[in-house]
């Protein structure tokens, strides 16, 4: 760490190094306040578990994308639940069901939760097996590859295009609408700013669920179109068009994150490799290791919605929490040897790559087997993997 305290939010340095910002933090305090936002770091394990544990409605999810850039009000005083309720659907993200607080969150996860079965993902375990062949077909004869274009993004994206139904026609369409992959300094900010940072899309989605209110088949937007709440309250058009697009779009890009980081471990580390190809029943752990290690998402949100206190430190309301799951992942209280990577540790699933408590990820199940096919086929069809 220099003399002077980098800002997480901007500097170069901590994007490319998060893991020695967040062992810095965690060794002043687990919880430990930013200078440049007055954020709190939340760096360790057991600190991170409590927060994301919290159901009391201390902690809203409503900054959960962009933390404290995401506020777009002043907090004032011991309870910010009135200022919260007013400004919510000015704040970026806020149509989606990653900041949904409460009931409302409730509802529409478990609404989406009866969509994504395991079932379901299962009788796509097939395709993604023909479809991962497929991608390797088109570049193995070339002896290299470009691997986040040709073959990690591209079987995400086709796997959850497969998922919901949507045309081959308009999947190049919807890469393109979806933009550039965000980040701290660049992407399609005047997109990422708003309400609902996926409306370029809408008008297609919108048009895939009128024809399956007419004519459903068997792909989640149909029955995602015939779907009810629990209470049977019917759906309104808006909130599936919504939900189609937000499953759309979380279901690729962190996946194949995931994908590629991995393959590059494979191609930097040759014995790790050559371990894999003699055993792939051990694909599983090290997908695992590689998402302690290196998850898609670094970092989540929440907002003191009142007064509060953690691991000791007093939390005024207003406060952002930034859960640093991958600082989490590197507390050396709860992972023994937290820098080695090492796919035999014997909590190697006890990472927080997914987060915890009620905003855990919906879609693990299928990022787990997207990964592990990707890196199972490429072994397969392979000698030799090396970065060019």
């Amino acid at each position: 760490m220099p003399e002077v305290e980098p800002d997480f939010y901007s500097d170069p340095g901590v994007i490319d190094h998060p893991v020695e910002y967040f062992n810095a933090m965690r060794a002043k305090c687990p919880v430990a306040r930013e200078p440049y936002h007055g954020s709190f770091m939340v760096t360790g394990y057991e600190e991170a578990t409590a927060l994301l544990n919290v159901k009391d409605g201390t902690y809203s999810a409503s900054v959960n994308v962009l933390g404290p850039l995401a506020l777009t009000f002043e907090p004032e005083g011991d309870d910010i639940s009135q200022q919260l309720d007013e400004a919510r659907m000015t704040m970026p993200w806020s149509a989606h069901l990653a900041t949904y607080d409460g009931d409302r969150h409730t509802s529409h996860r478990e609404m989406v939760t009866r969509l994504l079965t395991y079932k379901r993902f299962k009788q796509n375990e097939e395709y993604l097996y023909g479809l991962a062949d497929k991608l390797i077909d088109k570049f193995i004869g070339n002896g290299a590859c470009e691997v986040m274009r040709e073959y990690a993004h591209a079987t995400t994206t086709y796997a959850i295009s497969d998922l919901l139904g949507i045309p081959e026609a308009d999947r190049a369409i919807l890469l393109e609408q979806i933009g550039k992959p965000p980040s701290q300094l660049d992407g399609d900010a005047e997109i990422k700013v708003g309400p609902d940072p996926l409306v370029a899309m809408k008008e297609l989605f919108d048009g895939y669920l009128r024809e399956r209110l007419e004519n459903p088949g068997t792909d989640l937007m149909s029955e995602l179109s015939q779907a009810k709440f629990r209470d049977g309250t019917p759906i309104p058009f808006e909130t599936m068009s919504i939900l189609a697009r937000f499953v759309f779009g979380a279901g690729q890009d962190t996946t194949s994150r995931l994908i590629a980081t991995a393959i590059m471990r494979i191609a930097d580390d040759q014995p790790l490799q050559a371990r894999l190809r003699a055993e792939p029943e051990k694909i599983p752990d090290f997908l695992e290791e590689v998402l302690r290690i290196d998850p898609p998402v670094k970092v989540g949100y929440r907002l003191a919605v009142k007064k509060t206190e953690l691991a000791g430190q007093d939390v005024p309301a207003g406060s952002v929490m930034a859960v640093c799951l991958t600082g989490a992942n590197h507390d050396a209280r709860h992972f023994e040897n937290p820098e080695e990577f090492d796919i035999d540790r014997p909590n190697v699933r006890d990472h927080m790559a997914f987060s915890r408590g009620s905003h855990g990820c919906l879609g693990a199940p299928l990022a787990r087997m997207e990964s592990r096919i990707a890196i199972e086929r490429i072994l397969a069809r392979t000698s030799h993997i090396a970065l060019s």
